[in-house]
């Protein structure tokens, strides 16, 4: 059996019974099988049976027109409890047969009967059509919720009189084609008695709707429905208990009184007091049960004649009337006790927002009264209405933009103009990105370089605000001047003695044209002074220029790694000749170009090979093997050596700052040189690693940006589809002519 499925509802489909189908989450109703659906169709259909046979009870003469009908209120409860029920067609079948079948047995023709129950149909599928329409949060309008403000109560008052007029216009229709006498009167009447079944009725349903489809879900079995009413009795004060009791008691007085024993005076408006006192002072539910118990006790009571209504002469009057005061009395306490109900809620609501908002209030103070950066909060009229303890300590007590212009100067010492102070810039809508300024002390004396930030915020107003940041950035400052100045004097002091090795090798070497042996390995040793001398120059210009502008952006620029390695190697191998040392050999692959700046990857490199030329054991020739491998838009490079490699379980701590290896070993260094390796490498993207080479020494791999994109096609995976041709390698040794020749051969 394919189940009808709701907007916004999950649905299960099979072809058994027990088969569940899961309702829109909205309603509040768990997985419904077919078999629970007939039960409950079953039910509804008993009490609707029952509540129509009561109404035909009530027809005076031989019209078909009943008095009372509270199987229109039955009706629409039973639709709303299964609006989203797979069987929802059975109810409808259900419901026009058993109101054709009470017709025909109460007397009333067939073609009567069809028209009858096709309005009381008509009738309850309108009601809840509308409903859905219009209010579709309510349980059993595809929501899950129960009336809540006045406001649902009008709208329900809105869609039963709709609903209720559509139903009697389908039944006088059919009185007037099947011969019935119609009037005004039994027009009146059958309004009344539809608007006031399905109006108490119905806000009864939709009241205790929602608790009873959720029953299973809150409390699980009829015992843990007991256990939760005794608790939640036990939890009523005994002063509620004895009020609760009371309202009971007065309210069946009043309703004896004024409906049985009093004869004499028909005064029913006293009965409207003990509505208003359970209205005002308990539960809504409560409420809802004590008007259908007593709103139905006088409709009783005005059927058998009894009550400040008897003296009506006209039955249909008579009940009519009693039927608008059952409605007047349903609708005042409800609309008393819902608006009570959600003045408590919004009540409880802005509560529970004014202890939210304090609690963000004193999270924030607390935020910003730890910050260790000054904070300001300056008006539109340049008062600071906030400093936080940092912003006092910085600049001293609250006060006004004034004291800030005041005190405030460029770094040069020229005053700053009102409008180009930051709070003044944030106040004309200026977003301030961080600008370094100075500020004096009070007695004129200069104080501290702040970091100054601000940034527009608007008030409640309309007007603009501004906050502004301070960060004390002095000692930073004083830091950066002193190694900017000392490197400024330690490249000064060796430039003079590098330009004196550069002038008299110079001429040493112009001196010396004859072709004698010792002149030759004179003018050799000159050459090699005067290399070294070039390399140091450029080497400290490099440093000079990194290390001022280490905190810069780099200087990105084609570095050919080929040159650079093979200068460098050169350079290790007249180091190591001029000493008496073994000369290192250093192997060049193929190296990728890449993107960098030139004298912060010369230093990555001067550190690795000389690391790797350095650790090598005594008596053994330094062999350092430089190749690299280009994925994509990356170059990885590897420097790989022979040396004594790395002890076990420092791979990683050999590139913190000042950490050694080798302590105790005789090897000289500070443990710099591989942090900057790291630090080298990390601005420039890349990452870094230590690993052991497997001939013995250690491995160092690194990746760089790319510079030119790979001449060779790869895959998905960034591996190469053609593997390239190999590579010579080029062998650098001690004499600057095999060098040279190795370097073309690469």
């Amino acid at each position: 059996m394919e189940r009808t499925r709701a907007p916004g509802t999950s649905v299960a489909t099979g072809g058994t019974a027990g088969t569940s189908v899961t309702a829109s989450s909205r309603t509040g109703r768990g997985p419904l099988s077919l078999r629970v659906s007939l039960a409950r169709t079953a039910g509804f259909a008993v009490v609707y049976a029952v509540a129509l046979m009561a109404g035909r009870l009530t027809v005076i003469d031989d019209s078909c027109v009943s008095l009372v009908w509270p199987a229109a209120g039955v009706a629409v409860v039973w639709f709303c409890a299964q609006r989203y029920a797979g069987t929802r067609w059975v109810d409808a079948c259900a419901l026009f047969l058993i109101a054709l079948a009470g017709n025909v047995v109460t007397g009333v023709t067939v073609p009567g009967s069809v028209g009858l129950a096709l309005a009381n149909l008509v009738q309850t599928l309108l009601f809840g059509w509308l409903l859905g329409r219009w209010r579709p949060t309510l349980w059993g309008a595809g929501g899950s919720a129960r009336l809540s403000a006045p406001r649902d109560l009008a709208y329900l008052l809105g869609v039963t009189a709709v609903a209720s007029a559509a139903g009697a216009a389908l039944g006088l229709a059919t009185m007037w084609l099947t011969g019935t006498p119609a009037s005004w009167l039994i027009a009146a009447d059958w309004m009344g008695r539809q608007v006031t079944s399905i109006f108490v009725l119905g806000s009864t349903g939709l009241w205790f709707g929602p608790a009873v489809s959720g029953f299973r879900a809150r409390y699980g079995t009829p015992a843990g429905w007991c256990r939760a009413v005794d608790q939640a009795v036990r939890a009523v004060p005994a002063w509620k208990a004895v009020e609760y009791l009371a309202v009971a008691f007065c309210s069946a007085a009043a309703y004896l009184f004024g409906f049985v024993f009093d004869h004499g005076l028909p005064l029913a408006f006293p009965l409207v007091a003990v509505t208003v006192w359970a209205a005002v002072r308990l539960r809504t539910s409560f409420l809802v049960g004590h008007h259908l118990i007593f709103g139905c006790a006088a409709l009783l009571f005005t059927l058998y004649g009894e009550g400040p209504m008897a003296s009506i002469a006209d039955p249909r009057a008579r009940v009519m009337v009693a039927q608008l005061y059952v409605v007047l009395i349903a609708a005042v306490g409800l609309a008393l006790a819902l608006g009570r109900d959600e003045r408590t809620a919004l009540v409880t609501e802005l509560t529970a927002q004014k202890e939210e908002q304090t609690r963000h209030a004193a999270l924030m103070s607390a935020v910003i009264d730890s910050m260790a950066d000054g904070l300001s909060l300056v008006d539109a009229d340049g008062k600071v209405l906030l400093r936080n303890p940092a912003g006092v300590r910085l600049l001293g007590p609250a006060g006004t933009m004034c004291d800030i212009q005041t005190r405030a100067r460029n770094l040069d010492g020229s005053p700053v103009a009102a409008r180009m102070l930051p709070p003044a810039r944030a106040l004309a809508g200026e977003k301030v990105e961080p600008v370094d300024l100075l500020f004096t002390e009070q007695d004129g004396h200069d104080g501290r370089i702040l970091r100054v930030s601000a940034t527009p915020l608007p008030a409640s107003d309309g007007a603009r605000n501004a906050v502004v940041l301070f960060h004390d950035v002095t000692t930073e400052r004083r830091h950066r001047d002193q190694l900017a100045t000392f490197a400024g004097v330690v490249a000064h002091d060796l430039q003079s003695p590098l330009t004196t090795v550069e002038g008299w090798s110079e001429a040493a070497a112009d001196a010396l044209d004859a072709e004698q042996p010792a002149i030759g390995i004179a003018r050799d040793g000159i050459n090699r002074v005067t290399r070294a001398a070039v390399r140091m120059r450029g080497l400290i210009n490099d440093l000079l220029a990194y290390t001022s502008a280490r905190d810069a952006d780099l200087d990105l620029t084609r570095v050919e790694l080929t040159a650079m390695v093979t200068d460098i190697g050169a350079g290790r191998a007249d180091a190591a000749a001029a000493a008496g040392l073994p000369v290192p050999q250093v192997a060049l692959g193929r190296l990728h170009p890449v993107n960098g700046d030139a004298g912060a990857i010369r230093q990555l490199l001067e550190n690795l090979i000389g690391n790797a030329i350095k650790y090598t054991a005594p008596g053994v020739t330094p062999h350092v093997r430089v190749t690299s491998t280009q994925t994509r838009d990356v170059v990885q490079v590897t420097v790989a050596d022979n040396g004594i490699g790395i002890p076990a379980g420092q791979h990683e701590a050999i590139f913190d700052s000042f950490h050694r290896a080798h302590q105790g070993a005789g090897y000289a260094g500070n443990g710099l040189g591989l942090a900057i390796c790291h630090r080298v490498v990390t601005r420039h993207g890349g990452t870094i690693v230590a690993t052991d080479n497997p001939g013995g020494g250690t491995r160092f791999t690194f990746t760089l940006p790319a510079s030119d994109p790979p001449a060779t096609p790869v895959n998905a995976a960034g591996l190469p589809l053609t593997p390239p041709a190999p590579v010579e390698v080029a062998r650098l040794s001690a004499h600057p002519a095999l060098a040279a020749v190795a370097h073309a051969r690469a």
